[in-house]
């Protein structure tokens, strides 16, 4: 079961309008193929309630209904009212798990509690509602209190439940706990389905993943880019290729090849950015950077493993920095198309090294320019330049640019408007290349980077990402000016277009 849109939204500072949960939604059943979605807690909000709504009704359409589930209270009807008019199908009954929650948060009995959730699955069930029961801080009653566990499961198995969930709410469980709790409590009731639902606190919730399921759970609780509170929940992405490349004797429906898209839907919505070298959909994970590494992949893939980026959508890249060998460079420039003679790729990979040190990124892209400007050779020069631009900014008045740019020794001058100063330029840019019949690609990505605590006078890094012939391409500017930094990172685009 992916949780994202409920657990997941627990992420601080992060919540999913209506419609970004229904494309979620859609595309994790749909294009991932996850068996269950848990959607939303009950009674939240209008919003959250509106959500459900668009995605049952969604779910009706598509006959999926029973895929889609709500986190609900211990609350006489007023769960069930809500998910009846939500149009929702299974329950996920939130209960106490532990006798320090029991007795410090309800102030209650085991035999009060047992009560109020057997009326209350009771009364869903007789609502065509099916119901799936969480015992919360399951994992700090397994250790503390289990008497207590034992006595609440003998008590759900005479209920009508789907499956018991077992979260280890506070991210607290060791592997070997993980595995020894779980294994103890299937080998009691065989006949039960349980689900395992980890969280990330102490950096363990794939080992515990693993170790749930080699001890008999039937279900896990993943989060696309393991979103959740404090440190998130288990990533769905980690755990599936773990599982196909440790275990295969467990079968999941997971598409490995839509997890990178699913990973990258998540992050845009949420503006929660995916740690680089975070596995499987980091920016880096498929990135070699040592020389060494690319010298190996040329000599039988000495330097692979199992987790081909092929495998998730994705490509290797060859880093470039001063770790950088002829071997990563010369993996660069085939994707380039350039072909140097053993000397000339000496003296670029001397100064690729120098760059590196002093921390200045380099990028394929970068290659003809480092290639031109060493070799002192017209065989890339700058065939488009940006002569000259005036960029206005006045209270009141749209942002304008007038543009000046000499391609192939031709000079055109543009003017336009538009909601920035660099969206202004790009007009006027647009305008120059349509009265040419020449298309420009399409902006993908724009990233701003200064130095920490950098003054006002400091240099802004601006890469931005287009799409060219279907392929990833990014390009870099610098400068003390921002709007500037983008116009030297755009004509270094204009430039490998016309290679």
């Amino acid at each position: 079961m992916d949780t994202t849109l409920r657990d997941g939204e627990q992420t601080s500072g992060v919540s999913f309008s209506a419609s970004e949960k229904l494309t979620i939604a859609q595309l994790l059943l749909k294009e991932v193929k996850v068996d269950r979605l848990e959607v939303a807690s009950a009674r939240v909000s209008d919003g959250e309630f509106q959500a459900v709504k668009k995605i049952t009704r969604w779910a009706q359409e598509n006959g999926c209904i029973d895929k889609i589930e709500v986190l609900t209270f211990v609350d006489g009807d007023t769960s069930v009212n809500w998910m009846i008019d939500a149009g929702a199908k299974v329950m996920n009954l939130l209960t106490k798990g532990s006798m320090n929650h029991l007795i410090h948060q309800l102030k209650k009995t085991p035999e009060q509690h047992f009560r109020e959730i057997e009326q209350v699955i009771s009364l869903a069930r007789s609502k065509d509602i099916r119901c799936n029961v969480y015992l919360e801080d399951w994992s700090n009653g397994m250790r503390n209190s289990p008497d207590y566990v034992f006595q609440f499961l003998d008590f759900l198995t005479r209920q009508p439940v789907d499956r018991v969930l077992l979260p280890d709410t506070l991210g607290v469980l060791t592997p070997h706990e993980t595995y020894t709790f779980i294994k103890s409590i299937v080998d009691r009731y065989p006949n039960s389905h349980f689900d395992f639902h980890a969280h990330n606190d102490y950096d363990l919730s794939i080992a515990n993943v693993m170790e749930a399921v080699r001890a008999g759970a039937n279900g896990l609780h993943l989060t696309v880019n393991g979103m959740g509170e404090r440190a998130g929940n288990a990533p769905l992405a980690s755990a599936i290729a773990a599982l196909n490349d440790f275990m295969p004797e467990v079968k999941t429906s997971v598409v490995e090849t839509s997890l990178y898209s699913v990973s990258k839907l998540v992050e845009t919505f949420t503006g929660f950015r995916i740690p680089a070298n975070k596995p499987v959909v980091g920016e880096n994970v498929f990135t070699q950077t040592a020389g060494i590494h690319a010298d190996g992949d040329n000599k039988n893939n000495l330097y692979f493993n199992d987790l081909m980026p092929e495998r998730f959508g994705r490509t290797r890249k060859y880093a470039l920095g001063k770790t950088s060998g002829k071997a990563n460079i010369e993996k660069n420039l085939q994707e380039l198309g350039i072909k140097l003679s053993a000397a000339d790729l000496k003296k670029v990979t001397q100064r690729i090294i120098e760059l590196g040190d002093r921390k200045e990124m380099v990028t394929r892209e970068d290659l003809p320019y480092i290639i031109s400007d060493i070799l002192d050779s017209n065989s890339i020069e700058e065939k488009v330049v940006v002569v000259n631009y005036v960029l206005t900014h006045s209270k009141g008045l749209r942002p304008s640019a007038t543009l000046q740019v000499q391609i192939k020794g031709q000079l055109y001058e543009e003017n336009a408007q538009g909601d920035g100063q660099y969206d202004a330029f790009m007009n006027a840019l647009k305008k120059i290349y349509q009265r040419l019949k020449m298309p420009l690609p399409m902006l993908t990505d724009y990233t701003v980077r200064i130095p920490p605590g950098g003054k006002t006078d400091a240099l802004c890094e601006t890469i931005i990402t287009w799409s060219i012939n279907d392929k990833e391409v990014k390009t870099r500017g610098l400068d003390s000016d921002q709007t500037v930094s983008a116009i030297k990172a755009t004509q270094k685009m204009l430039n490998l277009l016309a290679i």
